[in-house]
């Protein structure tokens, strides 16, 4: 059976989805973070706050179907959707078999599903804001052979500062928005399902990744403050000859 996961904007209004499913729906929960959707022959679905989703045994057009239906309840709808799949059955235990990219659940219980879509969830959550850098990496590059070929580079202050802002923009979303990539609170009254979550996080190497994001996060970041330092030292320079000129006119008007 197939398992897919999505992040197609920046967050869900869930309360609406889950108003929108709760009629037809064989089993549906609203948490604070998620709203779990169970339809007929155990097709499910998992909405996070955040704005990723995972289907659980959904054909592909069934999936497209969906997100078509809620291209309303998004907030800033992404143009590059982040996708992952998966296949899944059912065993004597829940794990995860890595080389086949492949789930065995225990039993067809919605908690378990939960937790694991958490995993599932944050990484393509994950997997947007790697996009979102890697492009951020691709229009700055040129800069620094630019600057030693040069001495100098084309982009204005105001430039450097917009990029910047939006470089904390996007720093902020990754580390001061916990919820999207810190251990859910969901497991704080479930704590014998985080196990199943913790799973998932190691599966996919949500740590691992995050840090290798920030890293080079901090990497862009060092080379906009050297550029912005650059132009200040440029600009300085300009406003000192232009006081030297200043003071070397009124020597020559008062030695008239």
């Amino acid at each position: 059976m197939r398992c897919a996961s999505y992040c197609t904007g920046t967050a869900y209004d869930i309360k609406r989805i889950f108003e929108t499913w709760q009629a037809s729906a064989v089993t549906s929960h609203l948490y604070s973070e998620v709203v779990f959707i169970s339809l007929e022959k155990e097709r499910t679905m998992c909405f996070f706050a955040y704005g990723s989703v995972v289907f659980w045994n959904h054909t592909t057009e069934e999936e497209k179907a969906v997100l078509a239906k809620i291209a309303n309840f998004i907030t800033s709808p992404l143009s590059n959707i982040q996708e992952d799949v998966f296949t899944y059955n059912y065993g004597s235990e829940t794990l995860i078999e890595e080389e086949e990219d492949h789930i065995i659940l225990q039993s067809n219980d919605p908690l378990l599903k939960i937790s694991l879509s958490y995993g599932l969830s944050q990484s393509v959550k994950l997997s947007n804001f790697e996009y979102e850098i890697d492009q951020t990496i691709q229009r700055t590059r040129h800069l620094p052979a630019e600057l030693a070929e040069k001495g100098k580079i084309s982009l204005s202050r105001k430039k450097i500062s917009q990029h910047l802002g939006k470089l904390f923009s996007q720093k902020n979303s990754i580390n001061l928005d916990s919820y999207a990539l810190d251990t859910p609170e969901f497991f704080w009254k479930r704590p014998r399902y985080e196990p199943f979550y913790q799973q998932a996080v190691d599966f996919l190497d949500i740590e691992v990744r995050l840090n290798i994001l920030n890293g080079k996060l901090n990497l862009v970041h060092e080379l906009y403050q050297i550029l912005s330092d650059e132009l200040k030292h440029a600009h300085s320079s300009f406003l000192e000859w232009i006081i030297i000129i200043l003071i070397l006119f009124e020597v020559i008007i008062s030695l008239r």
